[in-house]
């Protein structure tokens, strides 16, 4: 199997190198100078997506955000003008579950076939390989792609229909961006009442709050420490989505809108590349953090 790869960020170089590393072969554009080792692993450079896909029997895409995800596929130069009938194109960024819809009815119109398959757990379960990977599509694709999900992630589920993966990994976003919000807002309350938030987070975890948030963000918080696993920037795209799909709905997510404002407020004071967790930051009223 011929792999094409797209995205070799954060998440899409631990991702490739797994996938390398067990003897696939994959073509990716835009190497830097950060993805160069995983040439000796394997891969061959290529100058666009369409060289990218041009041989390729499966295309991953790892991309930040849905324009991205347009312009690689669609764009010049794009994945569309060269993708081989009956390839599949496997979406892993997380973006909008209705332009997703849209895409796969477009790439499907092209000859080729297509899941979306955003994942959860960080930079982390990527280096890993225990990766939560949510995925949309029809059941056969979803059979092909298994053997590389399983290289790449533990808890792997079909959820539905294209569009399906995308949806479910918006839920997850809101769960572990209000996640973080809480914790931060328990933190802040405990410090201000003169409390060890370290021996807090100790106590908490033991009783019925214990959540791996808690777990590793509370310790991030604690330490002051935010070299990203996953920016706040990006974690404000995503619920950004959340509140822009459920308005297309017509309902409203509250406390997910409260949060965006909070994340606004981080990224107003120059957070936005750092840790998620940061949002710590942004509710104490923006403090100087390790590394900044």
């Amino acid at each position: 199997m011929q792999l094409g790869f797209i995205g070799l960020g954060t998440m899409g170089r631990p991702m490739l190198e797994r996938l390398l590393r067990a003897g696939y072969k994959a073509r990716c554009s835009r190497v830097k100078p950060i993805s160069d080792y995983l040439l000796g692993l394997g891969a061959v450079s290529a100058e666009t997506p369409a060289q990218t896909a041009s041989e390729a029997d499966v295309i991953i895409l790892m991309l930040p955000d849905t324009d991205d995800v347009s312009h690689v596929l669609f764009g010049p130069d794009g994945v569309i003008e060269t993708v081989k009938p009956g390839s599949l194109i496997i979406d892993m960024s997380s973006i909008s579950p209705v332009a997703t819809k849209d895409f796969a009815r477009r790439v499907r119109e092209a000859g080729g076939n297509y899941l979306d398959a955003p994942v959860s757990g960080g930079e982390v379960g990527a280096r890993e390989g225990t990766l939560s990977i949510m995925v949309g599509g029809n059941q056969a694709d979803f059979n092909r792609a298994l053997p590389l999900f399983e290289l790449m992630g533990k808890n792997i589920t079909h959820v539905g229909e294209a569009g399906s993966g995308q949806v479910c990994k918006v839920a997850n976003q809101v769960i572990v961006g209000l996640t973080i919000e809480a914790v931060a807002e328990a933190f802040l309350l405990a410090e201000r009442a003169g409390a060890d938030i370290a021996k807090v987070r100790e106590a908490l975890m033991g009783g019925f709050a214990q959540s791996r948030i808690l777990e590793v963000h509370g310790k991030r918080m604690i330490d002051q420490t935010f070299d990203p696993g996953f920016t706040l920037r990006l974690h404000r795209k995503d619920l950004n989505i959340a509140t822009s799909v459920a308005q297309s709905l017509e309902f409203g997510l509250p406390n997910t809108a409260l949060t965006v404002q909070l994340m606004n407020a981080a990224l107003a004071q120059g957070l936005g590349e750092r840790d998620h967790s940061a949002l710590f930051v942004a509710l104490k009223g923006g403090v100087v953090v390790k590394g900044s």
